[in-house]
């Protein structure tokens, strides 16, 4: 490795878990022979400052291990030094070499070994058993996710409450913004823009490095305490013109997004938020979005799209799991079915107390739209939206959690994480045409019925044959755990409390 060149080999993960807070959680990049398996390894180069190096400097940096080479496009990060950034996910020695127009960064080439991840470090989400998710080693990844769309746009202080709020909370996945938004409880200037501005005017021929630089910290914090980063790439809430960029300008910022995020192994991509209300945009260019993640993000992260009025049509290959926005809870079964791939709800409405119906939930409703997409084998997303003194909502902000929800909500993970390490087989829906909603394992080692409003003081359920099972009655909303007396086999009739919101779960005795 040539020193003399400003080259930098970090493994980011040891500085971003040693980082008390925001402003110091960027990596220092100590030089190594080594990075971790799923940790970003980054490579700095000094090169041209002058004249526009956005538009003028081409970079790329291809990875080869064995018969595989990756090729990541790298960036310019301002003061007159270009990145690159790689996520090996292979044991082993890895080589590489750049190619650029600007002499001093072609020909650069290295090497160094993927080494075993440290703990904590179980390598991205990708989708496992077609509807359901895992890490990169393999471990189940049960998504418990919440949204604070413009977080980052906060001050230090509410970014660094909001990360210690994550902390101590159910959620492993947060929805956010890459731009700006400007809605009811939130019609505020940002403390930087992506692009220069001069008055109301763009300069879409540059980027703003400083904050982009803010969005490297704030992914790595969540990467730190375990949370996907699940960024939102466009949205309709603006009032600064990012919503009807030129179509260049859009795919030259979606390209700079990928090579400045896609090396960190907690992000997923969310096309938009609301497509449909982007009135400038067209299904071509979305296509093409599409497209551009497909091409440039090495690393394959999730994918999807969220709407407003009309579901997507997430059959499309291109989409690794549907992200709707709905709150018409019963149709997340024949949806899985459908599109044949994950479904994840991640806005059915909030908790929360504002005027604005979808604003406006009780905490034990919120509960109910996550039971209700369990049984149907599919996911829920939380969001919290109560009045505030200082207008601080977490939805949109962060900061802190006021709600009764996601105490109710962790209870469930931690159930549905729990029938998951039992054995090898996705959680599927079993559709009952008079029954409860019911999930199942793919081997009938657990199966579990939700009652929602209903209270059954008894019921029959039809069990695998040759199995025999014990069983559980869980309240949802008091949060107890009732084994019932003895065991169940065939069509079995079981004694119920009668009270609502009741779930029954069978598990296969040993």
């Amino acid at each position: 490795m040539n020193r003399r060149d400003l080259l930098k080999l970090s493994s980011y993960a040891v500085a971003a878990a040693s980082a008390p807070a925001l402003a110091q959680s960027a990596p220092s990049h100590a030089a190594s022979g080594s990075v971790a398996r799923w940790d970003c390894l980054e490579l700095a180069f000094p090169g041209p400052s002058t004249g526009n190096p956005f538009l003028e400097v081409s970079f790329t940096a291809t990875f080869r291990q064995k018969n595989r080479a990756l090729t990541v496009e790298g960036f310019y990060d301002g003061d007159g030094v270009y990145k690159v950034r790689f996520m090996p996910d292979d044991l082993g020695e890895w080589s590489w070499a750049t190619a650029s127009n600007a002499p001093q960064l072609n020909g650069q080439a290295g090497s160094f070994a993927c080494v075993a991840p440290e703990a904590g470090n179980p390598g991205p989400v990708s989708v496992r058993d077609g509807y359901h998710f895992a890490y990169g080693d393999g471990t189940p990844y049960v998504e418990c996710g919440t949204t604070c769309y413009a977080w980052a746009f906060q001050s230090e202080a509410i970014e660094r409450q909001t990360i210690a709020t994550l902390t101590t909370s159910p959620f492993n996945k947060l929805r956010m913004c890459l731009f700006p938004k400007w809605y009811q409880h939130n019609r505020k200037e940002p403390p930087q823009y992506p692009f220069p501005r001069t008055g109301e005017v763009n300069d879409y021929s540059t980027f703003n490095a400083a904050y982009f630089q803010h969005f490297d910290r704030l992914i790595l914090e969540l990467r730190r305490i375990g949370v996907q980063a699940d960024l939102i790439l466009f949205h309709p809430y603006d009032k600064w013109g990012y919503q009807s960029m030129p179509a260049e300008v859009d795919d030259r910022y979606l390209r700079y997004a990928i090579a400045r995020f896609s090396a960190y192994r907690n992000v997923w991509w969310s096309l938009a938020n609301e497509f449909d209300l982007m009135r400038s945009k067209t299904i071509a260019d979305w296509d093409r979005y599409a497209r551009i993640l497909g091409e440039y993000d090495a690393f394959d992260h999730l994918r999807s799209i969220h709407y407003s009025r009309y579901p997507y049509e997430y059959g499309r290959g291109w989409c690794t799991h549907a992200g709707v926005q709905d709150s018409r809870m019963q149709l997340g079964a024949g949806w899985r079915n459908d599109w044949r791939k994950p479904v994840v709800f991640d806005e059915c409405r909030y908790e929360g107390n504002i005027a604005s119906r979808w604003g406006n939930l009780s905490g034990d409703a919120m509960t109910r739209r996550f039971w209700q997409a369990a049984a149907q084998g599919c996911y829920c997303g939380h969001g919290e939206t109560y009045l505030d003194a200082d207008d601080i909502l977490w939805w949109s902000h962060g900061g802190v959690l006021h709600g009764t929800s996601p105490a109710k909500i962790a209870f469930l993970r931690k159930l549905l994480e729990e029938t998951i390490a039992i054995g090898p087989g996705p959680i599927g829906f079993t559709n009952f045409a008079d029954d409860p909603m019911g999930a199942r394992r793919a081997n009938g080692s657990v199966i579990f019925y939700y009652f929602d409003e209903h209270q059954p003081a008894e019921g029959t359920f039809a069990l695998p044959e040759g199995k025999i099972y014990t069983a559980e009655y869980i309240d949802t909303l008091e949060l107890t755990r009732s084994p019932l007396a003895g065991e169940y086999s065939g069509k079995a009739l079981v004694k119920l409390p009668g009270r609502p919101w009741g779930s029954l779960w069978f598990r296969q005795k040993a």
